[in-house]
């Protein structure tokens, strides 16, 4: 006979879920190769100028059950997010500009999910170049200095550039502009810069050279085409001077008159010659070779010829003297020299004046361009200008000068006799400032000096001036001060500085910059000058409310100008006053007033001044506060604990009081603590021992110190008379009995007394923390007599009605003494108090107090519990 099993319908079902779940596989990724689109993005390459939003590749995938899948795109963290996917079709979308040059590959998660299972892949794309960077000089600006001997096809410098792109892109060549008009060649690969061969630099023709340096990239691909990037830069090249020229001399021809009344011994003309090695001049030395026939001088050192004879003892009309300048060097050697050939003229007519001539014949305007700040004796080559008198002698004798802004520029010469190249030298360099002048313009004076018709004429001469990086940037003040409040938010602006360079152009650009212990906490902005705080930084006044470093303003060529900035934090009202404790405890002596402290950190007022007020008291009307000081004390009604007893029916006589301090900023914040003010009167006893312990009674570790001081000085005292009587009696020569009879000192039979110790007790309340053991002889003081006064009980109030009877408890004290609790003591110090023994002089205290306290109840009538 078979059995037959029966299954349940949920059976089946879990059969047919496990198998399905059984059934499941994962999908999976196409893998189509490097050079694909589509798959899974392994070896995938994107170049970095594809435009943002492109579609760049599409995820493909499938799964075996021929469920639909998704795709998706994930990221390790702090990477940044360059792609996009639609997780349903698998395009993969560009939505941030890529940069080779800042990230060469991508890491990115590609996923794909049937729903139930989702595989992940981590791939990297590679980041292809493209020609998107231009060629960058490095170390600029470049200046060279180069004497001016140097051989033509001599290296002077190295001018180098970068280029961050790879490939042709990166690749740089150099060249020159205006090459066949310069003077200088470059090596197209190394970007050596020389001096063209058979050229040869002068000083004295050109002080400085403006070379333009191209650097040029390979070329390559960028967003579909071919392009090219290059940089310019401009090299200075400054000629140094050496001793090469011959000395020139300034204003030839010259020509000078003598006329019929001219005294022997006049100056005739002055003849002028530089060095033309301007860079490093030597002095000149002047003599007359021939032509003079004994009738003229010349000055060594000046130049300055003049006529030693009579006009009537002149026997020519006509005189040319051969003047030789020669150089004097440090040696003394006076080997080079020039030439200059002076024409003397004996005329006695005065109908002309003095003419300015130009290049092309009588001119009355002269113009110049030159740069600002001119070397000082630096002769303006540029201006061509002669000024001649047709007369004869001394008719033909006039001044030259300059008339217009003073102690510029000097004329040469400043006489002239018939005629005479003019030339201006700088006298003031600094006054040739750009900055003040554009253009320079004076008036050129000529006038006969010793003729009565005084004969002049004038010309105009103009001066442009190109403009030199001559200054340094100039703050608007030397130093900046600024407030910015505590709370202020990083990245908050506090102050900003200007600063100014008259230069034009690039070199009239400030830079800013901070430095300094304080600035660590500021930033500033390189262009505008605002300094503002650091977007981590937290201002606190109450930790640091100074803070001061230095601004620097800089232009391109490195000179700058420092100023100091000086920044003041300002207190918010952002602390609470603080007590020391919530809950407080302290003794209040009636008449004598009892002071609590809460501390503001805020660093300025009124957000650091406390006002202290009471919040609650039961009953309310017993406690006054000072508002300023925090003291508390009782209302002038209560005189006495009697008072207080009629007040309420706490015996202990402990408040409890809600003080609140409040401080004056703006908002205004509060803090409130709860005082327990233990009321009780001040001690009977009057002598230095009780106003001790009345001072020590919340300080128990200060008595005992002071009490293990005076014990350890007697037990020292003790053993320095043992010592003594011991060595008395070994140094003894006598023979001493065995027994020695030691008389007593007499003693008052009816002074005794009974030392008490003091014990102290743990209780509920202050009244309870000091014990008595009365004894009989208790009312005798510590001196063995009974000369105690008694102050009579002063008269009490009322008493309030007795508490209802209890039963005696036995261990309860006969009786026991007000005292005096500690404020905020801890209760150890009561144990150790209690297992130190006390002196004698404690005893006698307490055989007073007990006394005092025995003869005011006995009035009273009951103890005083």
């Amino acid at each position: 006979m078979k059995h037959v099993r029966h299954f349940t319908p949920s059976f089946f079902l879990s059969l047919v879920h496990i198998c399905l779940v059984q059934a499941n596989y994962a999908p999976y990724f196409f893998d189509n190769g490097a050079k694909s689109t589509n798959g899974n993005m392994a070896l995938f390459s994107l170049s970095e100028d594809t435009p943002v939003g492109t579609h760049v590749y599409t995820l493909n995938g499938t799964d075996p059950e021929g469920d639909p899948v998704t795709y998706g795109l994930a990221y390790e963290a702090g990477s940044r997010r360059y792609f996009s996917v639609d997780k349903n079709l698998g395009n993969v979308t560009l939505v941030e500009e890529l940069d080779r040059e800042k990230e060469d590959e991508v890491e990115v998660i590609v996923s794909i999910s049937d729903g139930l299972s989702t595989v992940s892949e981590k791939v990297r794309i590679l980041v292809m170049d493209a020609n998107d960077e231009s060629p960058e000089f490095i170390n600029t600006p470049y200046i060279v200095q180069v004497p001016e001997n140097t051989p033509s096809g001599s290296s002077i410098f190295k001018v180098e550039a970068v280029d961050k792109d790879t490939g042709s892109g990166g690749s740089i060549t150099y060249f020159l502009q205006n090459i066949h008009a310069n003077k200088f060649t470059i090596d197209r690969h190394s970007g050596v810069l020389r001096i063209k061969a058979g050229v040869i630099l002068d000083y004295e023709k050109s002080r400085t050279h403006f070379v333009v340096a191209v650097a040029k990239d390979g070329g390559g691909k960028l967003r579909g085409d071919n392009k090219v990037f290059s940089a310019t830069t401009t090299v200075t090249v400054n000629v140094e001077d050496v001793q090469d020229t011959p000395p020139m001399f300034i204003g030839t021809p010259y020509y000078g008159y003598v006329y019929e009344d001219t005294l022997a011994g006049s100056e005739v003309l002055t003849v002028v010659a530089l060095d033309g090695d301007r860079g490093k001049p030597n002095s000149i030395h002047y003599c007359i070779v021939n032509g003079d026939e004994g009738s003229f001088e010349i000055s060594n050192t000046t130049g300055a010829i003049s006529v030693i004879k009579n006009p009537n003892q002149l026997k020519k009309e006509v005189y040319e003297l051969k003047v030789q300048a020669s150089e004097v060097s440090e040696e003394a050697d006076s080997s080079v020299y020039a030439f200059a050939v002076v024409t003397i003229r004996v005329v006695d007519l005065n109908n002309h004046p003095p003419t300015f001539y130009g290049e092309n014949g009588p001119q009355n305007k002269f113009e110049l361009t030159m740069y600002e700040h001119p070397p000082e004796g630096e002769i303006l080559r540029g201006l061509k200008i002669t000024v001649n008198d047709s007369d004869q002698g001394a008719n033909a004798k006039f001044n030259l000068r300059l008339v217009g802004p003073g102690g510029i520029f000097r004329v040469v010469p400043q006489t002239v006799l018939n005629e005479a190249q003019v030339t201006i030298i700088v006298e003031n360099s600094a006054a040739i400032d750009y900055e003040k002048f554009k253009v320079l313009t004076f008036k050129l004076l000529a006038i006969e000096v010793n003729t009565p018709e005084k004969f002049s004429s004038t010309a105009d001469v103009v001066i442009h001036l190109l403009d030199t990086n001559d200054n340094v940037p100039k703050f608007s003040s030397d130093y900046y001060i600024a407030r910015i409040p505590e709370n202020s938010p990083g990245g908050s602006n506090v102050v900003a500085v200007t600063a100014t360079d008259p230069d034009s152009g690039l070199w009239g650009e400030v830079k800013y910059s901070i430095y300094g212990t304080g600035a660590d906490l500021f930033l500033i902005h390189p262009s505008t000058g605002i300094i503002y705080t650091q977007p981590w930084a937290v201002l606190d006044a109450e930790v640091n409310s100074k803070y001061n470093f230095y601004v620097k303003a800089e232009d391109t060529d490195g000179k700058y100008s420092l100023a100091e900035v000086f920044i003041t934090v300002l207190d918010v009202n952002d602390h609470s006053p603080e007590f020391n404790e919530n809950i407080q405890e302290k003794t209040m002596i009636i008449g004598s007033p009892v002071k609590i402290e809460a501390i503001d950190q805020d660093a300025e007022e009124p957000n650091n001044i406390v006002d202290y007020s009471i919040m609650q008291a039961d009953p309310a009307n017993v406690f006054d506060i000072d508002q300023s000081t925090g003291e508390i004390k009782l209302k002038s009604y209560i005189r006495s604990l009697d008072i207080i007893h009629n007040i309420t029916k706490n015996k202990d006589c402990i408040w409890s009081v809600v003080v609140q301090a409040k401080d004056r900023g703006s908002p205004s914040f509060s803090t409130t603590a709860v005082l327990k003010i233990d009321i009780t009167e001040e001690t009977l006893h009057k002598g230095p021992m009780a106003a001790f312990l009345m001072q020590t009674k919340d300080n128990p570790m200060k008595a005992l110190g002071v009490l293990a001081g005076v014990m350890g000085v007697m037990v020292l005292i003790t053993i320095m008379i043992s010592t003594a009587m011991f060595w008395r009696n070994k140094r003894s020569n006598k023979i001493m009995p065995v027994r020695r009879i030691i008389k007593k000192r007499q003693v008052p039979q009816t002074r005794t007394v009974r030392m008490e110790w003091l014990k102290f007790k743990r209780s509920s309340n202050a009244a309870e923390k000091f014990v008595v053991e009365d004894d009989a002889n208790s009312l005798q003081n510590e001196n063995s007599n009974n000369n105690i006064h008694v102050d009579p009980v002063p008269p009490t109030a009322p008493m309030p009605p007795p508490p209802p009877a209890l039963a005696p408890s036995g261990d309860t004290p006969a009786w026991r003494v007000p005292t005096v609790s500690g404020s905020l003591t801890p209760k150890f110090v009561n144990k150790q108090m209690k297992k130190k023994g006390h002196g004698s002089t404690h005893n006698a205290l307490v055989s007073e107090l007990k006394m005092k306290f025995e003869k005011r109840n006995a009035a009273i009538g009951e103890p005083h519990i």
